[in-house]
């Protein structure tokens, strides 16, 4: 297959056999690994060209670079803690594994699996770093590509973990026994009012902790339990963790964001629950019951917007930085960010005029905020709720304001359903 870029891009036409759909599919695939090599290399250029300026323009020496990852997540739409690691992956690749840039160039290795070679070798010396690239990535005299290329992800990182520990085994011990330092739990949304909650711990504990659970559903199953093990193994850590299991019942503060209508089963506009989302208003009137509960009821007005709040202070005072993370819904307002809130911004900065006040203050991620105050960086406000940044390259990038706090459209009147009934007959004739 002898397709150009842009002829890729266009798709195969009506007619093709079976045989030339793969030739496509695989084309496509070798043009996105040689499209993020490419971005790799735009992303350190950018960031040597806006260090010299920011020398030049005499930023101090720990402000030097601030804003560049922030900048690249925006422009390939992704947080800011993305755009951070792509422009970490990009510099290591670039100046020090070069087989491995060398592979994605040729459209022979995507970004992620050069992301899992750069993870497991993170830990070595710059020297050992490199002789695990040219040991898995160099091409060989007379070989069309690496064995790399044709491993799997599990393959790729078992086989860069074997080179590393046989290269510096005490660095690998030695980080092995940090990242117990990285152990967290978290918890995010999954659809249908369900959610993942996830721990990242030691192996022992890890495994520990799974093993009670699976114990708890044999245990059970072989009472007699008509539920799944994964079912058992779900209600047995809720019940251990929440103090259910001895018959306490959990003390749980909810902070729900619905109408009047909604919260006294008058009508149904989705309820807000905060760290989730939306919930349907039947469903959250119902779950509310089941424990006991402390809810914080915050009311929209008609046209679906959370009353407003100012204060003449710098600094957002408690009630009113509450609203804010809970009109911003918890969440990062930066397109891409799904990082919790942790700063209340000023959208003009307090030092050029701007207000504390609701429509003058925004959520964001601590990296968010300290890029904004980068050298360069502008956002505005917008009657809508929506923000607007402005980059030190001149880019623009909307924030919208989130949908949820939208009032349902009002009913359509019998001459609009009537009409609507016309269009749709004229469409399916």
């Amino acid at each position: 297959m002898n397709e150009t870029p842009d002829q890729l891009l266009t798709g195969p036409p009506p007619g093709v056999s079976e045989a030339e759909l793969i030739d496509w599919i695989s084309g496509l695939e070798n043009l996105k690994c040689r499209a993020e090599a490419i971005q790799a290399e735009a992303a350190v250029r950018l960031d040597e060209a806006t260090r010299a300026r920011h020398v030049d323009a005499g930023v101090p020496a720990r402000k030097v670079g601030d804003g560049v990852a922030a900048q690249i997540a925006l422009a390939r739409r992704v947080s800011p803690v993305k755009g951070a690691k792509l422009l970490g992956l990009a510099k290591i690749l670039i100046t020090e594994m070069p087989y491995t840039y060398a592979l994605m160039k040729a459209g022979l290795f995507s970004q992620w699996q050069a992301t899992i070679l750069a993870r497991e070798t993170a830990c070595l010396s710059l020297e050992d770093r490199r002789i695990v690239d040219h040991e898995l990535c160099a091409r060989m005299p007379g070989s069309a590509a690496p064995k790399v290329v044709t491993m799997g992800l599990r393959q790729l990182e078992n086989a860069a973990k074997k080179l590393a520990i046989t290269l510096d085994q005490a660095s690998v011990v030695a980080r092995a026994a940090n990242a117990e330092k990285d152990r967290r739990v978290s918890v995010r949304p999954a659809p249908d009012t369900m959610t993942w909650l996830g721990a990242l711990l030691p192996v022992k504990d890890g495994v520990a902790v799974f093993a009670a659970l699976d114990q708890a559903a044999k245990t059970a199953q072989a009472a007699g339990d008509q539920r799944t093990r994964g079912q058992v193994m779900a209600d047995t850590l809720v019940n251990r963790v929440t103090g259910r299991e001895t018959g306490a019942k959990p003390k749980i503060e909810v902070k729900i964001v619905m109408t009047a209508d909604s919260l006294t089963n008058n009508a149904d506009q989705p309820a807000i629950v905060e760290g989730y989302g939306p919930v349907p208003a039947t469903w959250a009137r119902e779950a509310l019951t089941d424990a006991e509960v402390f809810v914080r009821r915050l009311l929209t007005d008609p046209a679906g917007q959370l009353i407003a709040m100012e204060s003449r202070s710098r600094r957002a005072p408690e009630g009113l930085a509450e609203f804010i993370n809970t009109r911003d819904e918890g969440t990062c307002r930066t397109n891409g960010c799904d990082a919790p809130i942790r700063n209340i911004d000023h959208i003009i900065r307090h030092a050029d005029g701007g207000t504390t006040t609701a429509d003058n203050l925004q959520g964001l991620c601590e990296r968010c905020n300290q890029a904004k105050e980068s050298l360069g960086w502008r956002s505005t406000p917008q009657p809508d709720g929506s923000i607007t940044t402005i980059t030190p390259t001149g880019h623009t990038y909307t924030s919208p304001p989130p949908e949820t706090w939208q009032p349902d459209p009002p009913p359509l009147s019998p001459a609009e359903l009537t009409l609507r009934d016309i269009l749709l007959d004229h469409a399916a004739a």
